[in-house]
């Protein structure tokens, strides 16, 4: 399936909209949350490099990684490398991300996985895990027969898109249940770190929205055929 548009416009909007994401969360944890550390006797720092890792890494750089094969005119080979290389760092960060929350809980002597956004959040960099595996072994090295690749690759973009739409999902839900906590001890609702909150999680929605369709649109010139 693609639609009738070519796809590098499509990642030149994702591209703006992953910076503008990127400096609206700093914003967010750097001056309103004070500060981002992995040790500390401010446990909410600890916590704050969660959503920084979590949306600068498994969300903008893996969507990086999504829009790279399919917009740059490069040899598929270095596309290979560069879209795996992407979503290796993704998962780097996705998993630094999710080991700050598990430290800033047990720090404090608070419960793990007790709401859904955590147990998406595990769910999800699990099999983002199995996927990238997957593709290097069959795409990359060794490498699957070119029947094994053929059958493979709808099934390799069509999971990686679900898994990707579920990241985003969960991005959204995470920001409304951390300002919900933050609105419960006495941030105002309408107040600038509020809004701030809830326009980060309408960025990131909109950044994944010109990632799919960056898959969907019509593949730019590439040097060689051959997957």
């Amino acid at each position: 399936m693609a639609i009738g548009v070519e796809a590098l416009p499509l990642t030149f909007v994702a591209h703006a909209l992953a910076v503008a994401g990127a400096v609206m969360v700093l914003v967010w944890n750097l001056y309103y949350r004070g500060g981002l550390a992995w040790e500390a006797t401010n446990k909410s720092l600890i916590f704050n490099l969660h959503p920084v890792l979590m949306l600068i890494g498994l969300i903008i750089i893996g969507g990086e990684a999504i829009m790279s094969y399919k917009s740059l005119p490069l040899k598929k080979e270095v596309k290979k490398v560069i879209h795996l290389g992407l979503h290796a760092i993704a998962i780097i960060l996705g998993s630094v991300g999710i080991a700050a929350a598990f430290k800033n809980h047990n720090e404090s002597n608070i419960a793990n996985l007790y709401s859904l956004h955590s147990w998406l959040g595990i769910s999800i960099i699990s099999l983002y895990g199995i996927q990238w595996i997957y593709g290097f072994i069959v795409f990359l090295y060794p490498g699957g027969s070119p029947i094994i690749r053929s059958e493979s690759l709808p099934w390799h973009v069509l999971f990686g898109i679900f898994v990707y739409i579920l990241a985003v999902g969960n991005a959204a839900l995470g920001c409304l249940e951390k300002l919900t906590f933050l609105e419960s001890s006495g941030i105002a609702k309408y107040g600038p770190e509020a809004l701030l909150v809830n326009f980060t999680a309408v960025i990131t929605i909109l950044y994944g929205a010109f990632v799919i369709l960056s898959v969907l649109g019509r593949q730019a010139p590439v040097e060689d055929d051959d997957k």
